[in-house]
């Protein structure tokens, strides 16, 4: 057991310290890290010089840091207002999470927190891009799918998971589920999705596709990685490799690999919510060749102190390259995080850039 913690353990900070080296900006709020030999605390995106891995120590929190005798750093504000506003979201999610199938509305919550319920609000949209409803919602609908998965019938998984009736489940399940609870249940019977492996100038690219379109575009280095990740991604549904079928898709994403068509105009089967999707449109508007920072595409959907959520929802988007969340960065120009690799995500940018005058609609 205390091999196990201790792996555990090494591998979270092994995390944190590549979080570090990127200055990702999606893990500010999550953690901090400290260095010994100057007695500094910092935001993971700290722009400040990095310090050698040895001198570094993890805390989850500035508190932790602080009560460690590590002082603020001036450069990034580690305890300014949206790590505060992170730590009250935090807070306010692990209640929600502890009510289970029944949690508290807004002013309960708002009430258990002592803060007001404006403030509340508003910082769950800043730092999770949804309400305190909306990700209540959320961890129900994850409540129920772990029940189906586990074999529950659909009636009592239903009430236990806090719903009042199966009629609005159903309603709503072809974009949350992506198919009824009872075929979600019974491991997905007639989910049928194709997918295809190809070598490409990034590495492996996997597409797959349901009868709707497009329900993912990954790059990786083993086919055996994206087939799980495929796999782990859409578990009720049944897998068929069909490479041929899938030709003139494969054709269109080479195309744009390869800077000859700027735009994959294919038919999407993606689900998120109307956050994501706020961001996901955004980023499509996006011309070949250009970048927008994280903050611009935030201003751009309406909501100027969402720069984080838009950062998260660009992490979330399942179809590389056809949804260009690689054309998102930092607004100091750097590159920021990619779901796929930073350096994919570099060299994407410097084709792009390069092939800008030449590449067609």
């Amino acid at each position: 057991m205390f091999v196990h913690m201790h792996r555990t353990l090494a591998l979270a900070a092994s995390r944190r310290w590549r979080a570090v080296l990127s200055r990702d900006a999606r893990s500010d709020g999550t953690f901090v890290y400290a260095v010994r030999s100057t007695g500094i605390f910092c935001r993971p995106s700290c722009p400040a010089r990095r310090p050698a891995r040895a001198h570094v120590v993890f805390f989850d929190d500035a508190a932790g840091a602080a009560a460690a005798g590590f002082r603020a750093c001036r450069r990034c504000d580690p305890q300014g207002p949206q790590d505060r506003e992170a730590s009250l979201v935090r807070d306010a999610c692990r209640l929600i999470e502890a009510d289970g199938a029944r949690p508290s509305p807004l002013a309960g919550l708002a009430r258990r927190l002592a803060v007001p319920e404006d403030r509340l609000r508003r910082a769950f949209q800043t730092v999770l891009g949804v309400t305190p409803r909306q990700y209540a919602a959320q961890r129900r609908l994850e409540s129920l799918k772990a029940a189906l998965r586990s074999g529950r019938r659909v009636g009592p998984a239903l009430y236990a998971a806090g719903y009042g009736s199966a009629r609005g489940v159903y309603e709503r399940a072809g974009s949350r589920l992506g198919m009824t609870p009872a075929t979600y249940g019974r491991g997905g019977r007639g989910a049928d999705i194709r997918y295809a492996v190809t070598r490409s100038e990034l590495g492996l690219l996997l597409v797959a596709t349901t009868a709707r379109g497009l329900c993912q575009v990954a790059l990786g280095a083993r086919r055996t990685e994206l087939v799980q990740g495929l796999r782990q991604e859409f578990p009720a549904a049944r897998l068929r490799p069909d490479a041929r079928s899938l030709a003139r898709t494969l054709a269109s994403i080479g195309a744009h690999l390869a800077g000859r068509l700027a735009t994959v105009d294919l038919p999407l089967d993606v689900r998120g919510t109307a956050f994501q999707w706020q961001v996901w449109r955004a980023l499509q508007e996006i011309p070949y060749g250009s970048t927008r920072s994280y903050r611009a595409i935030a201003q751009a959907i309406g909501n100027p102190r969402a720069t984080r959520a838009v950062a998260r929802a660009c992490a979330s988007n399942p179809v590389a390259l056809v949804i260009p969340c690689h054309r998102v960065v930092r607004s100091d120009g750097t590159p920021g995080g990619y779901r796929w690799g930073v350096r994919r995500k570099r060299a994407l940018l410097r084709a792009e850039i390069r092939r800008a005058p030449a590449t067609r609609r």
